[in-house]
């Protein structure tokens, strides 16, 4: 008979996704993982196959418990037509918060994207499959709010949202301001409105 689990794999994935978050897959040492899941090395290995195995499961758990649920205003049934603004003010804060996760690591996938572990073939595809949730979320949060637009120019607006959404995230280790100003114009292109 095989041994209980004495841990909480969501609380031990979530402790991991913050190194990775703040680190990299590439940075993350193993010993630093062991310190902040309370696991050593053989159970590491024994519950997620290898370190690249616990990164899978800190990358999921980002898309679902960080992503999809400041996503879900974007991407449900129906979609308020502040609901872009919302997002983008709220995403302005975070960056702006530089004790928050977001405002000193800005984003686990973009930031794997830049690092080698980005060269992956199935890290790759996963990046490229949150770029296009993202960009379909601010598509339908464009369509909400602006309705007097053209679809080519929804599609346009959406996917200038969707690039400076990003580039603030790659920006704000090294520059807060630069990123929480990118986000900045975002919300001025869904307004409509010149930056004030």
């Amino acid at each position: 008979m095989g041994r209980t689990q004495a841990y909480d794999r969501g609380e031990v994935v979530r402790a991991a996704r913050g190194v990775f978050w703040e680190q990299g897959f590439d940075g993350a040492p193993l010993p630093e993982l062991e310190r902040v899941t309370g696991l050593n090395r053989s159970s590491i290995y024994h519950a997620f196959g290898s370190k690249r195995g616990l990164f899978d499961a800190a990358v999921q758990s980002y898309l679902d418990e960080i992503v999809r649920p400041r996503l879900a205003p974007l991407t449900g049934s129906a979609v308020a037509p502040a609901a872009i603004e919302d997002y983008l003010r709220g995403l302005r804060n975070a960056l702006g918060r530089s004790r928050s996760l977001p405002g000193s690591s800005g984003c686990l996938l973009v930031n794997s994207a830049a690092a080698p572990i980005g060269r992956d073939d199935a890290v790759a595809q996963v990046v490229s499959d949150y770029r296009a949730e993202l960009r379909a979320a601010f598509g339908r949060g464009v369509v909400a709010r602006r309705p007097d637009l053209s679809a080519g120019d929804a599609a346009t607006l959406a996917d200038a949202c969707t690039g400076l959404v990003i580039s603030a995230f790659a920006l704000v280790r090294v520059d807060t301001a630069g990123a929480v100003d990118a986000i900045g114009t975002a919300i001025a292109l869904v307004a409509g409105s010149p930056r004030s």
